[in-house]
């Protein structure tokens, strides 16, 4: 067996948790150099339905066409948080009320892919690398990010919560993969002392491999401390949420002290809501309050660095404008794209509204895309790292440039 490929069985491969190839991450994490910019993005795998998130409604046509799941008009029991006196936010995302009304939240509606595909693997993948259509696409939009940021590289740039690498974060650069909850701690192999003094010996020169295995180590021992200090601080004054919201703390905490992290995914199921997905309360409600109860608390960890940081919550299309006989909602296409943090010109929401009745429906079924989700992308990278049209060009191919419904969505 090769050393590359057993390094990979022990979990050391340049997608997990340990990182071959990273440099620079022990000066860094000494001098605590780094701009301190972050992007987070938090897919909703599943296809969440925009419509009920952020509902129109002043239009009859959204009650006409959802007898029992469209969420009561604003005022009434149970009711819509009004927004802007068209817009109305879904009562379970209260938590996020705040950060509306301080600005900080922005929404872009009837926004999403060009390409009109329903299936969820090609429409995640089409949003993941950036390239609507494109299939054979070798790596995500947000490892193409990594490449083009300005500083030196480190291990811990880009983290991916959870145990697997996504798409969106697949590629030539070194990403680590940051598991919470219950497997944040768990040991693996290499954590063994007999086989850790083993690879110690066996990597203690200065050539390549041996200094990426050195470097991987002092990474992960390095954010696996942080994460214990933060359980320590939750333990002693009480019991960590439970949820969503706890393990947002957990990250808050640590992106907070570590401003070398640059980028950060997250990825949340259970958004395909084809039965029962009930009004304002039911399925959908049932995964949007947890939702907005872990963003709020993420935005509370963050504490003073919410300011240099962007979040999105994106998804991989919407759903259909009509309710089916189950109650539910089918796959759609256009979708509302949320937008958050300290530089957003929030209490808006952006896009061109083209409307869900009559002619105005994409293939006469779901609200259609008037705002290319590479479009949003392209904003926030411009005005979140001053990214130029050149370093754009490299992380979104081919991606629109009119930003004409933008304008003003990332303060200068």
């Amino acid at each position: 067996m090769e050393r590359r490929e057993f390094l990979k069985q022990l979990g050391l491969s340049a997608t997990g948790f340990f990182l071959l190839g990273a440099r620079g991450w022990v000066a860094r994490a000494m001098d605590g150099s780094g701009s301190g910019k972050r992007l987070v993005v938090v897919f909703l795998r599943g296809a969440v339905d925009g419509l009920n998130v952020v509902a129109p409604h002043t239009e009859s046509a959204y009650y006409d066409m959802r007898p029992t799941i469209a969420i009561p008009r604003p005022g009434g029991e149970g009711g819509l948080i009004d927004l802007d006196g068209h817009f109305g936010l879904h009562p379970a995302l209260a938590p996020l009320v705040p950060l509306w009304t301080d600005k900080t939240l922005a929404f872009v509606h009837a926004c999403g892919s060009p390409d009109g595909s329903r299936s969820h693997f090609d429409a995640q993948d089409y949003m993941e690398t950036a390239t609507p259509g494109v299939k054979n696409t070798p790596d995500g939009w947000m490892n193409r990010l990594l490449a083009v940021l300005p500083g030196s590289r480190s291990a811990t740039d880009a983290i991916s919560v959870g145990p697997l690498l996504p798409r969106i974060l697949s590629g030539k650069m070194p990403v680590a993969n940051l598991p919470l909850g219950r497997a944040a701690g768990r040991t693996q192999p290499v954590d063994q002392p007999e086989i850790q003094s083993a690879f110690e010996r066996l990597y203690s020169g200065n050539d390549a491999l041996s200094q990426a295995y050195r470097e991987g180590q002092f990474t992960r021992k390095k954010l696996m401390a942080e994460i214990a200090d933060d359980m320590r601080i939750a333990d002693a004054g009480a019991p960590s949420p439970a949820g969503f919201s706890g393990e947002a703390q957990k990250l808050a905490g640590l992106l907070a002290r570590d401003p070398s992290i640059k980028l950060v995914f997250l990825a949340f199921g259970g958004w395909d809501t084809h039965v029962n997905q009930g009004s304002v309360n039911g399925q959908l409600s049932n995964r949007l309050r947890p939702l907005g109860e872990m963003l709020r608390g993420l935005v509370q960890g963050l504490g003073p660095t919410y300011s240099d940081t962007v979040i999105l919550v994106i998804s991989e299309f919407g759903r259909t404008a009509h309710e089916n006989g189950n109650a539910g909602t089918d796959h759609g296409h256009g979708n509302v794209m949320w937008v958050m943090g300290g530089k957003v010109r929030g209490g808006k929401v952006y896009g061109s509204w083209p409307g869900i009745s009559g002619n105005n429906l994409y293939e006469g079924r779901d609200l259609a895309v008037t705002t290319d989700f590479r479009d949003v992308v392209g904003t926030v990278l411009e005005g979140q790292f001053g990214l130029t049209t050149s370093q754009l060009n490299r992380v979104l191919p081919a991606r629109p440039k009119s930003g004409r419904d933008l304008t003003g969505l990332i303060r200068a």
